[in-house]
């Protein structure tokens, strides 16, 4: 279809014939399309949230049948405050992050915390001290569920930082790992409406205590802490945009 053959069209001098109308249609879609995509493009670019790649590390996969009873971890589990120096094994912080929000069904989405709605607005941070893991360095990672890895934030031991905004609770910084679990709300509030805070809250105290089982489970220990300036420890551990702290969670041997 030529140029004069559409003026014509759109002046109402003439009628498309059936091949014109399906070369119109085409031509318009096409344009449409590209229209889309040029929009579309600088969209993606700020909602996509950029990571560090330097560090894209695979975790060791998990041990799915322990040494020691739930009952035995239950009965055990304390919070403690007091830890050594001694570093843990990759696979040992490994087994901790599968034990917060790990993936528990082959080819599924379904984690080791319940969830209202399976939204999962929890997400696990680990900021690792200097030697703190062997085979891992120091930095702040998040924990990725599908892909069980970790995603580098920082290069940096930030472990006194975290306990600066923990109201000076330093020793907090004594453990070799800190975790920090974050909220991003909007995962479960756009179903729940403001009710799904509540329900984000009920599954950080979920995440919370697979963490102290595992950790006993291991021999390692634990600690919990709810006061911190959220704004503080959210830009410490270089957190996702909305991503709100809700605990501290120090990991290491017990001294």
């Amino acid at each position: 279809m030529d140029f004069t053959s559409f003026l014509k069209v759109l002046r109402g001098d003439a009628r498309l014939t059936r091949r014109q109308a399906c070369q119109l249609g085409g031509l318009l879609g096409l344009s449409f399309s590209a229209v889309c995509q040029l929009w579309a493009r600088p969209v993606r670019a700020r909602s996509r949230n950029v990571f560090n790649k330097e560090v894209a590390m695979r975790l060791p996969a998990p041990v799915l049948d322990g040494n020691i009873s739930l009952e035995k971890t239950i009965r055990h589990r304390r919070t403690i405050r007091s830890y050594s120096e001694e570093p843990f094994t990759l696979a040992q912080l490994s087994q901790i992050l599968w034990a917060a929000q790990g993936i528990t069904e082959d080819g599924g989405f379904k984690r080791a915390a319940p969830s209202g709605g399976a939204l999962y607005p929890i997400d696990v941070y680990a900021v690792v001290g200097q030697n703190g893991v062997q085979g891992l360095r120091q930095g702040i990672y998040r924990y990725d569920p599908p892909h069980h890895s970790l995603e580098e934030r920082a290069d940096t031991d930030a472990r006194k930082d975290v306990a600066r905004a923990a109201l000076t609770q330093m020793w907090v910084a004594g453990a070799p790992v800190v975790l920090v679990l974050t909220a991003e709300y909007r995962r479960i509030t756009g179903k729940y409406g403001e009710r799904g805070k509540r329900y984000a809250m009920i599954e950080v105290g979920h995440v919370g205590q697979n963490i102290f089982l595992q950790c006993d489970a291991l021999g390692l220990a634990a600690g919990i802490v709810g006061a911190f300036d959220d704004n503080k420890v959210a830009r410490t551990i270089s957190a996702k945009k909305n991503h709100e702290p809700l605990i501290i969670m120090p990991v290491g041997w017990q001294r």
